[in-house]
């Protein structure tokens, strides 16, 4: 249950997100820079102290009603590890957001990188603390792995280029495997892209113009994604027996997909310093965490290599 609702709660943190207690006064900004905007910086931590508090009070109210003593739960083979890297993303994305309004309050790059990584973590982790009471559930030693990777690959290329050379992306696409189990997958198309991981992909974005040594009439917002998702999946680590309404067996291989496509970087768009991005660019580039629709070339074991016009067809 939780674990099929924390992108949606990634998306709204990146509304609110700051941090959400401070017990020691945040670093001032580095010489050069303006001092901390007293009333932005006030703001984020007032309305990311309220949201963390609000969110996890609901969030105890509505999926933990049954208490049980704390256990440990071991998922890391459910779903073909869509979830993981779900997971990782959501971790990636709330970092970068969490930054992004520590550097809007005038926050230094230092203290700024390091508030947006202890943020996602902290959110994550009472997260799964909350499924280690959970009944059906439980802390998840994967899930933290994931976490993890996702606030180093944001921290470690902040801190070492001092910008987001690859950054995360998800993509959605409906499916036919909702209607034969709707209470799993979902019913409608919002629950479906919270909890079809059929549906789902994960890209890996890499800014060609960072990585390339390219001229500067290269369009510096474009980026090759390499992407992942997964597809035959009805149960988390296997399907269950299923039957049309002749009696025969329903039967959906398991399988996992790759993809290569390109993709735009919106924030980079008449970009002139990487480093020193303008208010507009932080913002597109911490709310772009949706997939551009593009040409894309897929391979699987089922179907080998195939190529796709635009998007991603319904299977």
């Amino acid at each position: 249950m939780i674990k099929r609702i924390r992108f949606l709660l990634f998306v709204e943190l990146l509304l609110a997100i700051g941090p959400p207690m401070q017990a020691q006064p945040m670093p001032m900004a580095t010489p050069g820079e303006p001092g901390i905007n007293q009333g932005r910086f006030i703001g984020v931590v007032a309305g990311t102290t309220v949201f963390y508090t609000v969110t996890l009070l609901l969030l105890r109210k509505q999926w933990y009603k049954k208490k049980m003593p704390f256990h440990t739960f071991n998922d890391n083979r459910e779903w073909l590890q869509m979830d993981k890297v779900g997971h990782t993303a959501t971790a990636y994305c709330m970092s970068r957001g969490g930054y992004e309004l520590m550097r809007w309050s005038g926050v230094n790059e230092r203290a700024s990188i390091l508030t947006g990584g202890l943020l996602a973590l902290l959110f994550q982790s009472t997260l799964e603390v909350y499924d280690g009471h959970a009944e059906g559930w439980g802390f998840s030693k994967g899930d933290m792995v994931a976490n993890v990777a996702g606030t180093a690959l944001f921290m470690g290329q902040q801190f070492g280029a001092g910008q987001q050379v690859v950054s995360m992306k998800y993509g959605f696409r409906k499916t036919i495997y909702p209607p034969f189990r709707p209470n799993l997958l979902g019913k409608t198309t919002g629950q479906q892209m919270l909890k079809d991981y059929n549906g789902q992909q994960y890209w890996l974005s890499v800014n060609l113009a960072s990585v390339l040594p390219v001229g500067p009439d290269f369009p510096r917002w474009l980026n090759l994604n390499v992407g992942y998702s997964a597809s035959g999946m009805t149960g988390g680590h296997e399907n269950p027996p299923m039957t049309d309404v002749t009696g025969k067996p329903i039967v959906f291989k398991r399988f996992r997909q790759f993809f290569l496509s390109p993709d735009a970087d919106l924030s980079r768009i008449n970009q002139r310093d990487p480093l020193q991005p303008l208010p507009w660019q932080r913002l597109v580039g911490t709310v772009q965490f949706m997939k551009i629709a593009a040409p894309s070339l897929e391979y699987n074991a089922v179907n080998g290599l195939r190529f796709h016009p635009l998007l991603l067809p319904k299977e």
